[in-house]
């Protein structure tokens, strides 16, 4: 008999309507998996108390479900989670549980469950991926297994809400790793902004992911390079990643890039912008624990 453990941290797959619109309802999940497990299945169930709404999901939330998951001792486990930062908690998941031997398959849907919708499709799919799938952290929605890593939500509001851009594996062996309290985000370069604006804003940050243009360029305002290059010196770690879905960087390709490397900018690659994020916080992390 499998035994599989469920997290349960929120999101539309268990919400229910009130006064002001869908909120978390306690319960709705619970009674969807007793319904739809199979009967040789051991479900337990971890719910968050109160239930989070995905837009209120952050760094301390990733590393609660990361020590859930690294603690069980099943089978795999099954995350519970909203669609608006899926793609962060993905990311988060992917790298914080890399290298693990079962799997970790994340499940949300666009309406409710107990409305017809896309729910219990994709929660009936996630139960029969956690089943001695295969490891590592999945996604199961609209009807696919996708990898959790590099995913996308590109509609806000069709079923089929989410794609991936493929990214480089994170290395393993597993060994579960947590984000440390730090201040970090994700800021896009766009035409007329400010070098005063952008250090007001570095100036807060332990490090950021800059979004550039194209295949890695940005404005030549000498200002704006000048800022890039204080922050670097202070110690805020960088990492660019390209506007663009699909292609990445490609340093060195323009000059109206270099000013981006010589001021000591990483070089994030194909990464998507939540992807870098998350690998630049685990880094910043691991430093702060002694092992960068």
């Amino acid at each position: 008999m499998a035994r599989i453990l469920v997290v349960h941290t929120g999101g539309t797959i268990g919400m229910a309507p009130g006064p002001e619109g869908l909120r978390p309802a306690a319960g709705l999940v619970e009674a969807a998996l007793q319904a739809l497990a199979p009967e040789a299945l051991t479900v337990e169930v971890l719910a968050f108390d109160p239930l989070v709404d995905s837009a209120d999901i952050g760094p301390a939330d990733w590393n609660r479900i990361t020590d859930a998951v690294a603690g069980w001792q099943g089978d795999g486990v099954l995350v519970t989670h909203g669609t608006d930062t899926m793609a962060f908690t993905g990311a988060a998941l992917s790298a914080a549980l890399a290298g693990i031997a079962m799997p970790v398959v994340l499940c949300g849907s666009m309406t409710p469950l107990g409305m017809g919708g896309d729910a219990e499709p994709n929660l009936a799919l996630a139960l029969q991926a956690v089943q001695g799938g295969q490891a590592g952290v999945w996604l199961a929605f609209a009807g696919r297994l996708m990898p959790a890593s590099g995913l996308v939500k590109h509609h806000a509001s069709e079923a089929d809400a989410f794609r991936v851009v493929p990214q480089q594996p994170d290395p393993g062996p597993f060994r579960p790793r947590h984000f440390a309290d730090l201040r970090l985000a994700i800021l896009t370069l766009t035409p007329g902004l400010p070098a005063s604006a952008l250090a007001a804003m570095l100036a807060e940050l332990d490090g950021a992911v800059l979004r550039v243009f194209g295949a890695g360029t940005m404005m030549g305002d000498p200002a704006m390079a000048a800022v890039l290059t204080a922050a670097v010196a202070r110690g805020c770690a960088l990492r660019a990643v390209s506007q663009c879905e699909a292609g990445g960087l490609a340093e060195g390709a323009y000059a109206a890039g270099e000013a981006l490397w010589r001021a000591g900018v990483g070089n994030g690659g194909a990464e998507t912008a939540e992807v870098a994020l998350v690998r630049l916080w685990l880094a910043l992390s691991d430093q702060r624990a002694g092992r960068g």
